[in-house]
């Protein structure tokens, strides 16, 4: 099997402008690429990938090739707004920007429809990870057919505001957005720029060599690059989880969800919470694991695939 690295063609397709920009006729270019299953292993369909806030394709190519490796075709793509796609504001392309999340289930849907649909007519499974996880968990919550089932790594359900009150957070962003400020960087995000960002000062995994290589990623491909949330990102975050909580029951998808013991991006507890009220989910946290438990060391990815593993066949 040649590895996802070596025979990776990206596919573009075009998703609708925001919400809030009806009468905008420029669409949004969203990057995309599909990969074959391993032909050795026996057949097991589609599996669609979605990444979080500011990763891109190529972060997670050792995962599709152990995706590939279990017999899936995968399919992924990166948001609007980061990775390869359109980015949405032209004074810094560093910067997380959206208005409404709703923006991110038009590009689901027509991912789904231009890029997944032509892969085969069975239902595909989903793994899901931080924001590609709240915004599966969106659109299951409408549509909670379109897949099999899905894994759910780290997803974000509730993020950490890192000591300060969810009332005082939610207080200065409704300030700054109502000032004009909405694509300003949220305080401190300018300093997450990955190219300034050390092993030491990063908070997703304990896996050095991991987190090098993604480095070694983002300086070979400077463009892929996001540093951190604007106020207009975190303002539709918050309403977004506000309104995912309201969504439970309608969540009737066969699910796993993951947690991570030390997670410091999203709050593990919030996840365990949300999780018991699905009609049909399993629950379960990996300690020591950071965040980013895909990029995490082996002892961790491994019991990490064992559990996909087992959810998958039973």
């Amino acid at each position: 099997m040649q590895a996802a690295s070596a025979i990776f063609e990206p596919l573009f397709f075009k998703a609708a402008p925001g919400v809030d920009a009806p009468d905008q006729k420029t669409l949004v270019r969203l990057r995309a690429a599909r990969f074959a299953a391993d032909p050795a292993a026996p057949s097991r369909g589609v599996c669609v990938l979605l990444g979080g806030q500011t990763e891109f394709i190529e972060k997670y190519f050792e995962v599709i090739d152990e995706l590939r490796g279990r017999g899936f075709m995968v399919a992924t793509f990166d948001w609007r707004g980061q990775g390869g796609s359109d980015r949405l504001l032209p004074d810094d392309s560093r910067k997380s920007y959206v208005n409404d999340f709703a923006d991110f289930d038009e590009d689901l849907s027509v991912f789904l429809r231009e890029i997944v649909m032509p892969m085969g007519d069975a239902r595909p499974v989903a793994l899901a990870h931080s924001m590609g996880g709240h915004n599966l968990l969106r659109h299951l919550a409408k549509y909670p057919d379109s897949f099999a089932r899905a894994v759910l790594t780290a997803p974000m359900v509730a993020v950490s505001f890192r000591g300060y009150a969810a009332w005082m957070v939610a207080l200065i962003t409704a300030a700054q957005t109502r000032l004009g400020r909405g694509a300003g960087w949220v305080w401190g995000m300018e300093a997450r720029d990955p190219h300034a960002m050390t092993f030491a000062r990063q908070m997703v995994t304990s896996d050095e060599t991991r987190y090098a290589r993604v480095q070694a990623i983002l300086r070979a491909q400077p463009a892929l690059r996001l540093a951190g949330a604007t106020w207009s990102w975190l303002s539709a975050a918050m309403r977004s989880m506000a309104w995912l909580q309201t969504q439970a029951p309608r969540i009737t998808t066969r699910l796993l969800l993951i947690g991570a013991g030390q997670d410091r991006i999203v709050v593990t507890a919030q996840t365990r919470s949300f999780a018991a009220r699905l009609p049909n989910a399993r629950y379960i946290e990996i300690a020591g694991a950071g965040h980013e438990m895909l990029l995490e060391r082996d002892a961790i990815r491994a019991q990490w695939w064992r559990a996909f593993d087992a959810f998958l066949e039973t």
